[in-house]
């Protein structure tokens, strides 16, 4: 939902699974109406910044925010992100942005609820996920972490 001092806040995959609106019910077409809101913005601010490269290019916004504007064209995109229970542990399947072990990166996993099968649906899952970024002008490589599971390194275009 829109927080007052930072605005219209996508999921990353640590939330919950249904944000909750102001009244504390779910609100899945109010959420859908901002994030769609949300991100046509982004997508002007990019024609207005960077002139014939239009969308194809971040915007320096998405650069000092990079995971913030990673989640943002993910979710936008229609991909599920995973979520967090009240007892932190995950309860869905789906993306996980984080900040990357490096500035100026993010970081894009596959995750989901323990025996949930999050492993076997990462490829593909990444791999749509690395499409879509990739479709927005981010560089994406996929790499091994610990115990062999794939994420993504998003990174601006040099």
């Amino acid at each position: 939902m829109t927080a007052p001092d930072r605005g219209f806040e996508p999921a990353t995959g640590d939330g919950p699974e249904e944000p909750a609106g102001p009244s504390g019910r779910p609100a899945a077409a109010v959420r859908g109406a901002e994030l769609r809101t949300a991100h046509e913005g982004l997508l002007q601010i990019r024609r207005l910044v960077n002139g014939p490269a239009g969308v194809s290019v971040p915007a320096p916004w998405e650069l000092r925010q990079l995971p913030r504007a990673v989640a943002l064209a993910l979710e936008a995109a229609g991909i599920t992100p995973s979520a967090v229970g009240a007892d932190g542990r995950r309860t869905r399947t789906g993306y996980r942005v984080a900040a990357g072990a490096d500035p100026g990166r993010a970081e894009v996993t596959w995750q989901g609820p323990p025996g949930g099968g999050a492993a076997g649906e990462e490829q593909e899952g990444l791999a749509a996920c690395a499409a879509v970024l990739e479709g927005l002008g981010w560089v994406c490589l996929v790499y091994r972490g610990p115990r062999g599971r794939r994420f993504l390194e998003v990174e601006p275009p040099r």
